[in-house]
């Protein structure tokens, strides 16, 4: 490792041949003394107090890489942190399509109920996949809850701490008929929009009722440059009203992160409201495109869950729906939300 200065910034040539450059205000605003950072990680330091003319004075390497700048302060870093420790390491995500059938991602609910890597391993394929199924659990009201506290919290709504999933008389939502439901973002009328959800089977008697799941991610991926770029471009409104509730947001089909890299996904027919955009027949073809594309077969996933059985969604991503189900019969789900922070929170604790 060979390194350089002069006033406005550090270069370091690593040994497999990589050359980076670092600029003094940011050496200086990243200095991990004591007096800079506290024990428990975060800064003491506050950038503003940091002079725009500030420049380096020395730098050598002495087990550490040790830099001297104009106010007098001396900053010692680890190689190591500098060379790859202090960039956020890179989220697992694997796009999917009807081939993951034959490898769903599926754990125990006594073992991932008892933590350690079970739990790891199941929160881990939410966290690439975008879903992940539980099998063998009890039947027990408010099962679903319990699932969710094993890594966050339950995300209460107006539908309650959880919600219960069965044909009722006069439903303000057609979840609570038997009519099949075509894949969708839940509650994209709410902001924000919830991350997780999460459906345990109580009962499964009717005949029909599969669940089926359809990662949105890979189907956008798939759509045409023109239309990705529309779907990206111009919020859709959507609202939901009851006598109690009023919801209502806008929204694109496709949420962007500052990066350009696909974020979030919003499709809901049932809650979208008239499409008001500058081109609506091109927008229309786009729109088209992707909701006819989220319910061909070569991309949707089907299973049926068995009393006990439990799956878990990223609702900004994996887009769920249903078939059709008898009413001769019994289909009762309940569900509920949570945050994807938290997930992603307890498999980092667990990952360590």
């Amino acid at each position: 490792m060979r390194i350089a200065h002069d006033a406005s910034a550090l270069g370091i040539d690593w040994p497999d041949g990589r050359t980076e450059t670092f600029q003094a205000l940011w050496l200086r605003d990243n200095c991990p003394c004591e007096e800079c950072r506290h024990p428990s990680g975060q800064r003491l330091l506050d950038t503003r107090r940091l002079p725009n003319d500030l420049t380096i004075s020395s730098a050598a390497e002495n087990g550490t890489i040790d830099i001297a700048f104009s106010d007098g302060h001396t900053a010692r870093f680890d190689a190591a942190w500098l060379r790859d420790g202090w960039a956020a390491p890179a989220r697992r995500r694997r796009l999917w399509d009807a081939a993951i059938q034959c490898e769903l991602p599926v754990g125990r609910y006594d073992e991932v109920l008892a933590g350690g890597a079970a739990l790891r391993d199941w929160l881990a394929a939410v966290d690439e996949l975008g879903f992940a199924i539980l099998t063998g659990g009890p039947t027990a009201p408010g099962t679903v809850t319990r699932v969710a506290e094993l890594f966050g919290y339950v995300r209460e709504t107006n539908y309650g701490r959880l919600f219960d999933v069965r044909t009722v008389v006069d439903p303000t939502n057609l979840a609570y008929t038997g009519l099949g439901l075509g894949a969708h973002t839940d509650n994209p009328y709410r902001d924000p929009t919830p991350t997780l959800q999460l459906l345990h089977c109580l009962a499964s008697s009717a005949a029909g009722g599969e669940n089926t799941l359809v990662d949105g991610f890979r189907v956008a991926a798939d759509l045409s440059p023109d239309h990705r770029g529309l779907l990206a471009r111009y919020p859709l409104r959507f609202r939901f009203a009851d006598a109690d509730t009023e919801l209502e947001t806008e929204v694109p089909v496709l949420t962007l992160a500052v990066s350009g890299e696909l974020a979030a996904v919003h499709y809901n027919t049932r809650s979208v409201q008239p499409i008001r955009v500058p081109d609506v027949h091109a927008y229309y073809e786009a729109y088209q495109a992707f909701g006819r594309m989220l319910e061909e077969p070569r991309y949707r996933i089907e299973f049926k869950l068995e009393p006990g059985d439990l799956f878990i969604v990223d609702n900004l991503r994996v887009l769920h729906g249903r078939t059709g189900y008898s009413e001769s019969g019994e289909r009762h789900l309940q569900g509920c939300y949570a945050d994807r922070d938290g997930l992603r929170s307890k498999l980092a604790v667990l990952s360590r």
